[in-house]
């Protein structure tokens, strides 16, 4: 089969790799209709080298057809269409009871101390291999797959894989009062959608602070305040004076590991990147730091006894905090990677009654799976628009 596979810093290819088969008696093979280039993923393409083997397939974003199940899968049957969470739980752990899945205990990788495995996405949460490819194997497939009917595009139902429940939860994680307000950094994919669901959910303001035009004007388009970080000097005051000099009731973060204005944090990731991979993991592991402009931006515009919500992801053991500022302010802090399972059936019927989410639309370019080599730089380049990209098998 054909599949997207890394083969070092800013270099993946499609190549030629064995098809999948059944190892398991709760695996399932799924044909794969359509999936996408996440946020993440890029972090793959830029900085996560050494915890990659080449030839690791990416992506965690897939839905199709289920070819073939083993033995013990009775949830779905060959035919079903179905989304695949990019998390791999079994839905019968200590952790899944308590609607963690990521958290999973049946797939946790404790030689790296994480937490539930992940499709295509590297040693530390189990070298799975991920979705963008024609074909996948599921693991703990009589959980995890998720059923979708005929009818809607594979447009409607992707985002159950990844954008929708981590937006989602960033939105109950940021705890916005009714009529309230909160500011999303970054609109890029879950950023967008986080606004989207916020307003959904009820807030009666919902700013967003992006730096590229074409992503203020998506956000802009749908009723979002924008402020745009190439026009604002002083971010926390100018969204002071937007909330009575306060700051929002809560702040979203989802930008992460890879936020703009932090040189010195940029150099030491690219550095690491030029070690030899077993010097360079062991540097991630207990040493790495993040650019937390980000970070930082939240702590300073939420206002006093506001909550920060992290959905962009972190990957630093080292991050320097200014706890005094967190500890004065009385803010709290959210995070985690989404708990997928936890929240797909509250999202589904925004799916199946109408599209009041705007999913059917929310991708920006969509290309044929041999074409992702060039999809990939352009999403990381932030060019020709590109928020959002599907690639079809």
């Amino acid at each position: 089969m054909k599949a997207v596979t890394w083969h070092g810093k800013r270099d993946v290819r499609v190549d030629d790799v064995p098809d999948p088969v059944i190892q398991h008696p709760t695996d399932a093979i799924v044909r794969i209709t359509t999936t996408a280039i996440c946020g993440s993923d890029l972090h793959l393409y830029e900085v996560m080298g050494p915890f990659l083997e080449e030839g690791d397939i990416l992506g965690h974003e897939p839905m199709g057809i289920v070819e073939e199940v083993g033995t013990e899968v009775t949830n779905v049957a060959p035919g079903d269409r179905v989304v695949i969470p990019f998390n791999i739980s079994c839905g019968s752990c200590f952790m899944c009871d308590q609607g963690l899945q990521s958290q999973c205990e049946t797939t946790q990788n404790h030689e790296y101390g994480r937490g539930a495995s992940l499709f295509g996405y590297t040693k530390m949460y189990g070298q799975v291999p991920g979705g963008q490819a024609e074909f996948l194997r599921v693991p703990q497939a009589q959980y995890g797959p998720i059923k979708v009917p005929e009818g809607p595009p594979d447009e409607r139902f992707i985002y159950l894989s990844d954008v929708l429940p981590t937006a989602w939860q960033a939105v109950k994680y940021a705890d916005v009062p009714d009529g309230g307000s909160v500011a999303v950094l970054g609109l890029g994919p879950i950023g967008d959608m986080c606004c989207r669901v916020a307003m959904q959910q009820g807030a009666g303001r919902v700013i967003g602070i992006d730096l590229v035009p074409e992503r203020l004007e998506r956000a802009r388009a749908r009723g979002v305040e924008v402020l745009d970080l190439e026009e604002t000097y002083g971010l926390g005051e100018a969204v002071r004076e937007l909330t009575d000099g306060r700051g929002t009731d809560s702040v979203i973060d989802a930008v992460g590991i890879e936020a703009h204005g932090a040189p010195v944090a940029k150099f030491a990731q690219d550095m690491v990147g030029l070690l030899p991979d077993f010097i360079g993991r062991r540097v991630m592991e207990k040493a790495s730091v993040d650019r937390l402009s980000a970070m930082y931006a939240a702590i300073d515009i939420v206002r006093r006894g506001g909550t920060i919500s992290l959905s962009g992801v972190y990957g630093g053991e080292a991050d320097p905090m200014p706890m005094f500022t967190l500890f004065d302010k009385q803010v709290q802090v959210r995070m985690g990677q989404a708990n997928v399972r936890r929240w797909t059936d509250e999202i589904m019927p925004f799916l199946t009654n109408g599209d009041p989410l705007g999913v059917e639309d929310f991708h920006t370019h969509q290309m044929p799976l041999r074409e992702a080599p060039g999809a990939y730089e352009k999403f990381q380049k932030k060019e020709d628009g590109a928020v959002k990209v599907l690639l079809k098998p």
